[in-house]
């Protein structure tokens, strides 16, 4: 089946400022959630969830761990010195990582940069779209180690501009699943759930999976192409096991719905679908993009937060409910004043069929 190819604009709308959350809400079960399917939208809060879902449903989580990815320093060149911030992206091997710099313009290759703890590195190359590569003087576990000492939580853009980081990010931005580190970015849907939640779920029935996908700086990246053709997406590593995949299986062959937690799980559990109702474990890098006109495998529902204007999460939600619905949720959203972006609110998005 050929998808179409869409303009970006229709995945745009108008959010008001003070809408963007820079702090989540507490408990982290208080935030709101919209559940949007066949009966249309209506307001309901995470905590409710055991009442909302069925027995015999599986919530498919992604237990990746985000790493401090952000890290402050400076460059030195003669008697000259500038302030640079660097955000890991992408590993590249052992002792050399792909970054987001600023200022990124002032950086040449062979400059040596000083960050904070006594790493330093060297620019290595300047790429196509402003990342560059910083070969470190540790590899390893060592250098795993002296990061975790010195970075700080990577916080998205539209956070990060209005405030730093804080101690209480290192908490708020993590999941209560993480398990692997690797991720420079969190999995923002499962941050609504505390283990007294988790524990309620399972006693109403409710089933619980994990999947892995280290999710890249990439998430936040605006699409530049004018249509959903142009678009190349980025690709993260992830992995599914033999576990998660009997659960799916048994679920499914009960009659009962996989629900991902989050897109980035999402991701991982269309990647290893072969074919529809089919699911194999897999372990690998995907690039895998889900817009208007895809076709889901193996999902039937999906948890997820409010999103970006004219991005790829955008375009997965509309793949998932259909552009027009994808509208209608968004509308409901900022006339009833969700909050939004990774601190924000979510929504439970049913198909119509479901």
């Amino acid at each position: 089946m050929t998808r179409p190819d869409l303009p970006v604009d229709l995945f745009d709308f108008d959010l008001p400022e003070d809408l963007i959350a820079l702090r989540p809400v507490r408990p982290r079960t208080a935030a709101r959630l919209l559940v949007s399917d066949a009966d249309g939208n209506r307001d309901e809060v995470i905590s409710d969830l055991p009442k909302i879902l069925k027995p015999g449903d599986l919530l498919v989580f992604n237990n990746t761990k985000v790493i401090p990815a952000r890290l402050s320093g400076e460059r030195v060149r003669a008697d000259t010195t500038v302030a640079v911030e660097a955000n890991l992206i992408e590993r590249i091997d052992a002792s050399t990582w792909r970054v987001l710099a600023r200022p990124g313009k002032r950086l040449r290759e062979g400059d040596e940069i000083i960050f904070r703890g006594g790493i330093t590195a060297k620019v290595i190359a300047k790429e196509e779209g402003g990342a560059l590569q910083l070969g470190f003087c540790r590899s390893g576990a060592e250098l795993d180690a002296a990061i975790a000492e010195a970075g700080v939580m990577p916080l998205p853009p539209y956070i990060a501009g209005r405030r730093p980081a804080d101690a209480e990010d290192e908490h708020d931005y993590q999941t209560v699943l993480a398990r692997h580190e690797g991720a420079v970015a969190a999995p923002t849907a499962a941050l609504h759930f505390d283990d007294a939640l988790l524990q309620s779920l399972e006693e109403c029935g409710v089933g619980r999976a994990t999947v892995t996908l280290h999710v890249g700086a990439g998430t936040f990246l605006p699409v530049k192409s004018e249509t959903t053709a142009g678009h190349v997406m980025h690709s993260e590593a992830g992995r599914i096991d033999h576990e998660t995949v009997a659960k799916i299986r048994a679920t499914k062959a009960a009659g009962g719905r996989i629900i991902s937690v989050g897109t980035t799980a999402l991701r991982v559990l269309e990647t290893a679908a072969p074919e529809f109702g089919h699911i194999a474990a897999w372990d690998g890098m995907t690039d895998i993009f889900i817009s208007p006109g895809y076709r889901f495998k193996i999902t039937d529902g999906l948890i997820t937060n409010f999103h970006l204007p004219r991005s790829t999460l955008m375009m997965l939600v509309a793949g998932f409910v259909g552009v027009e619905r994808m509208s209608e949720i968004y509308r409901h959203a900022v006339k009833g004043r969700y909050r939004f972006y990774s601190y924000g609110d979510a929504s439970l998005l049913l198909p119509a069929s479901t």
